[in-house]
């Protein structure tokens, strides 16, 4: 009896202690699985984060999430961030590939609500810090990143800053295919026309030859004069004018009035046209898109759609540059999904009679170019300066 009690005993002993050696390992698993999960995201993440940002890592981002531990923007306690985002077809693309045809400045006022765009023409003739001469601003990122260089970034925040006067806290540069993919990711964007819209000349429009785009000689020419001492000018050059074998946005780009959904590839034809119109339209058109991508983006059903999140990310992951760390990131959206219905301010530098720009009549070899009035950027810092209208209180308290 004795004995068959403590055989029994014994017996539950041993299956208790099996028990408890079974949950261990089943805890030991799930932090093993735990430890592997967090360690795949971390690694996805830095993955993602070394793509796309030229600054910082994963795990200084890590440190600056940790409480106590201060994550403030630059310029955030100014009250003010400057942010300079450039687009272009793209490294390694044919036909000028990390030329800046889209350069805009984002200067947003989270605590007052407002946002505002100021897109800068390409064809602005400026001190060139990575050539150390003049040039169009577009070429700035370009000479930047020539042999294997990576200024392209600090210089064209150099150059802008001194356009706008104040300093350049940010900067993010995409490509071509990573406009359209961004695009197609968040299901497209809705664009509304009052009249229908017509691109016919720049998808075939005549450039000068070159052994990459455009091939297909038209039988025409492009002349390039030299002015004499006594006036007279005399041909200094002859090239040879073709189009472009492979016609983009169907060679005659249009859209129908009305409200519509614009896919990437439409959305980017949209975005570049600028011949029949201008390189001004195009840039106010550009500040539309930007809007409509970041509406779509940021709402409900996008932020919610786990598929469409990892569409996004992989798209920009491939085709985006910033200076951003991870950490500015997450604080920059954390501070732009606080600002509710945000006062939007655009403008466009122009040399229309009210424009701070001007092209001079003497261009020399230089080709089409804009400069700024007075040949200095006091009137452009100015009007940077006061962009955003002053709000006004009344005796009721409300804002005007």
């Amino acid at each position: 009896m004795n004995f068959f009690s403590r055989n029994k005993m014994g017996n539950f002993k041993e299956v208790a202690s099996d028990k408890g050696s079974k949950k261990k390992k089943i805890i030991i698993i799930i932090i093993i699985v735990f430890l592997l999960v967090v360690g795949a995201i971390f690694y996805k993440t830095g993955g993602f984060l070394g793509k796309i940002s030229t600054e910082g890592g994963i795990f200084s981002s890590i440190a600056k999430s940790l409480p106590g531990v201060e994550n403030n923007l630059k310029g955030e306690k100014e009250g003010r961030i400057n942010i300079l985002l450039l687009g272009m077809r793209g490294e390694n693309v044919p036909g000028g590939g990390t030329l800046a045809d889209t350069i805009i400045v984002l200067s947003v006022k989270p605590l007052e609500n407002k946002a505002a765009f100021l897109s800068i023409p390409r064809d602005l003739y400026v001190d060139n810090p990575n050539s150390g001469s003049k040039s169009k601003i577009n070429a700035v990122y370009a000479l930047g990143q020539q042999d294997g260089k990576n200024a392209g970034i600090s210089g064209m925040k150099e150059v802008v800053g001194k356009i706008i006067g104040q300093e350049v806290h940010y900067a993010a540069v995409i490509n071509f295919k990573g406009f359209t993919d961004l695009i197609d990711a968040i299901g497209g964007i809705e664009v509304t026309l009052d009249q229908p819209f017509e691109e016919a000349m720049q998808f075939n429009e005549e450039r000068v030859c070159d052994s990459y785009t455009f091939t297909k000689p038209t039988g025409n020419f492009e002349y390039k004069y030299h002015t004499r001492k006594d006036g007279s000018k005399y041909v200094a050059a002859t090239y040879k004018l073709c189009t472009n074998p492979n016609v983009e946005c169907g060679g005659d780009f249009k859209l129908p009035a009305g409200t519509q959904t614009l896919n990437g590839e439409k959305a980017l034809c949209y975005a570049r046209s600028r011949v029949t119109s201008s390189d001004f339209q195009r840039a106010r058109r550009q500040q539309m898109i930007i809007q409509e991508i970041k509406e779509k983006a940021v709402s409900l059903g996008t932020l919610t759609d786990f598929e469409k999140i990892n569409a996004i990310a992989s798209a920009l992951g491939n085709n985006l540059k910033t200076d951003l760390e991870l950490w500015e990131m997450k604080k920059l959206y954390e501070l732009e999904k606080g600002m509710q219905n945000p006062e939007i301010i655009q403008k466009v530098l122009e040399n229309s009679q009210e424009g701070l720009l001007y092209n001079p009549t003497e261009t020399k070899e230089t080709g089409y170019i804009l400069l700024p009035i007075g040949d200095n950027y006091n009137s452009i810092n100015q009007m940077f300066s006061n962009i955003f209208p002053v709000t006004t209180t009344t005796a009721t308290g409300e804002n005007k």
